[in-house]
């Protein structure tokens, strides 16, 4: 793996909110993860998350529009407690670093991971932003983005707007039918340019969770499969939305509650 995180890199990536990382997996490396995330999926059986009793296709209360949001993309969260491949490729602390050094925390940890499949001919991916969906309130939450297979202009490959994680706050729009929905919160990036983010597969990207961002629709008969983590920098708080949070985890939770339970959100890496 392409781990090595230069300090030009960081200063881009504080600037602009997210970074592309070519070449971020050899070819052997790609071919490792395109085979766990495919069998950790179907381990899952349309199952979409643990702790959750929410399949593939079903309304998960946590987007606006569910019929339209579960066409745009196949959705399965923390395959890491249902695989143990997977569980080896996101606890990799060489994956930790490069998200503390881009983000400059001292510690990093698992919040969920996700497979994003968008299938053939899949509906666009609204701009939105992550962390607002999320039990914590971190501006320099962030995710990394891998692309299992080339994701291109024609089968949805990412967008970001610049620099818009300085300016954005915790409302939430959330991700409906409307591409410009997000503007109605954040009226400054109406005029905004966004950047396409084209990558082969085995590359990826970081982005902060604050960063607006969204995806073409997928006009392709192929799929477009991505692997995902979002990172919680060490010593968050519990800020009462639950989230992907399993449900008997949540009885045990009040607002304000250390969020810093390892067999839900491991540690993966410490500079202490």
């Amino acid at each position: 793996m392409n781990t090595t995180i230069t300090q030009q890199q960081i200063s881009s990536y504080q600037t602009d909110g997210y970074i592309v990382i070519e070449n971020f997996l050899n070819a052997e490396e790609l071919e490792a993860w395109r085979a766990a995330v495919t069998e950790a999926v179907e381990q899952r059986k349309g199952q979409k998350m643990p702790g959750k009793g929410i399949k593939v296709g079903e309304d998960d209360g946590i987007n606006n529009d569910a019929e339209y949001f579960n066409k745009v993309f196949d959705q399965m969260i923390n395959l890491w407690q249902t695989n143990e491949k997977v569980k080896q490729l996101m606890f990799d602390p060489k994956i930790g670093e490069m998200a503390a050094k881009l983000a400059g925390v001292d510690g990093i940890r698992i919040w969920h991971d996700q497979a994003l499949i968008k299938k053939p001919w899949a509906n666009p991916t609204s701009w939105h932003l992550d962390t607002p969906f999320w039990s914590f309130s971190d501006r320099k939450a962030l995710s990394i983005w891998v692309a299992l297979d080339d994701a291109t202009l024609e089968n949805g490959c990412l967008f970001f707007i610049p620099g818009s994680h300085k300016e954005t706050s915790f409302d939430n729009p959330g991700i409906g039918k409307n591409m410009d929905a997000i503007f109605t919160n954040y009226p400054s990036f109406r005029s905004s340019k966004s950047v396409a983010a084209p990558m082969k597969a085995g590359s990826c990207s970081f982005h902060n969770g604050l960063t607006i961002h969204g995806a073409h629709a997928n006009m392709t008969p192929g799929q477009r499969r991505a692997m995902t983590c979002a990172y919680m920098p060490d010593g968050n708080t519990y800020n009462g939305i639950p989230n992907v949070l399993p449900d008997e985890y949540l009885k045990t939770l009040k607002v304000g509650d250390p969020l810093a339970n390892e067999l839900q959100n491991p540690l993966i890496y410490s500079s202490k």
